[in-house]
């Protein structure tokens, strides 16, 4: 794997939470842009080397779209804007100041395991969509 695909959604695959996005992602995206990988795989491996500023802790999703890094709160809303309505109505976020859009995206963040629960290991994708899930 020396390159990745132009845009790749990473997520905490063990998180239930993030598992649904992912899943409720997969069927607003009609043109098959997205591919997703889990923070602790592979893939994420491969994009750490790549990309010196790639997170090495999963506690944030993280959109890589055509080689560049968005963490939070950014990677969230540029993610949703290539998406359709209703979906893209969530890229606004974008126009608010960053610091005030994180501090929510960390509230989330940090509640996630608690409110919405926690897989042992994560769970195997849709057979349909396998092949927009990377290692």
């Amino acid at each position: 794997m020396n390159e990745l695909p132009p845009h790749v959604l990473f997520y905490d695959g063990v998180c239930a939470m993030c598992n649904g996005i992912v899943k409720a992602m997969l069927s607003m995206d009609r043109d098959a842009r997205f591919y997703f990988a889990p923070l602790q795989g592979e893939t994420a491996a491969r994009a750490r080397e790549l990309c010196p500023n790639f997170p090495s802790e999963i506690e944030t999703v993280v959109y890589l779209r055509q080689g560049e890094v968005f963490l939070r709160s950014r990677a969230a809303a540029l993610a949703m804007a290539e998406l359709p309505y209703p979906a893209k109505a969530l890229s606004w976020f974008r126009f608010l100041p960053a610091w005030l859009t994180d501090f929510f995206y960390g509230i989330v963040a940090r509640v996630r395991y608690r409110v919405f629960g926690k897989y042992e290991q994560c769970p195997v994708p849709p057979a349909e969509a396998r092949s927009r899930f990377l290692p």
